[in-house]
């Protein structure tokens, strides 16, 4: 295990993160991750706000159904491997953060009820607000993994770095390409990392804005939300 996502990226990255399309495509355009950035405090600030109540309902359900923490924090590599603690409102019976974490898998006994619509309708993810107005994450990008994870498929896919080329998101690409819940085997993960490398070289405001459109039916749609 890595205790810092520097460490992973010298082992891991090589040639990958000095890919030049990845490195100009991320850092050319001035205007538009200074736009990006005021847009992601704004949403989230607005958000937070208006889901207020939500959130405090979401908290006592949790507290009430079973023993442990309200929120759910694990450590995620952001952009540059920047390592920071993702919050994520608890679905489960285990909070796991080591070596070895477990993909949730359909019909999952650690998961519990109230986590189970949390995870199906993706309310457990709104405390990571939070973490777009520290700056950790984006609206739009790449959706971060945990540690383990990063380690586990960064030795076997070698594009797995450029991901970290822009920071981790809230929704992104591959997410609305209908990739996300388990990961049955290394082709599942490899597809989602096309989709993040993808979103990576070739992101802008106006895709952003596209993405965030085209997020919102696969809510209802609830595809692999388990």
């Amino acid at each position: 295990m890595f205790d810092s996502g520097a460490e992973y990226l010298r082992l891991f990255a090589g040639p990958a993160v000095k890919r030049p399309e990845l490195r100009d495509t991320a850092r050319s355009n001035w205007c538009s991750i200074v736009l990006k950035r005021l847009f992601d405090m704004g949403c989230a600030l607005a958000a937070l706000i208006v889901l207020a109540p939500a959130l405090f309902a979401i908290a006592i359900a949790i507290a009430f159904e079973s023993p442990g923490p309200v929120l759910f924090l694990q450590r995620r590599t952001g952009q540059g491997g920047k390592v920071f603690r993702i919050m994520k409102f608890r679905t489960m019976t285990v909070t796991e953060d080591g070596d070895v974490i477990k993909h949730a898998s359909k019909n999952d006994k650690r998961v519990t009820r109230v986590g189970g619509f949390l995870r199906e309708t993706s309310l457990d993810e709104l405390p990571q607000l939070f973490n777009i107005l520290l700056g950790d994450m984006s609206v739009v990008g790449p959706r971060p993994h945990a540690l383990a994870h990063d380690t586990h498929y960064g030795a076997l896919l070698p594009k797995y770095v450029d991901r970290f080329a822009v920071r981790p998101g809230l929704t992104g690409f591959a997410q609305v390409q209908g990739l996300r819940g388990e990961i049955h085997d290394l082709d599942c993960m490899a597809r989602r990392i096309e989709a993040d490398v993808h979103y990576a070289a070739s992101w802008s405001f106006r895709s952003d804005l596209l993405l965030i459109l085209r997020t919102f039916p696969m809510l209802w749609k609830r595809v692999n939300a388990y």
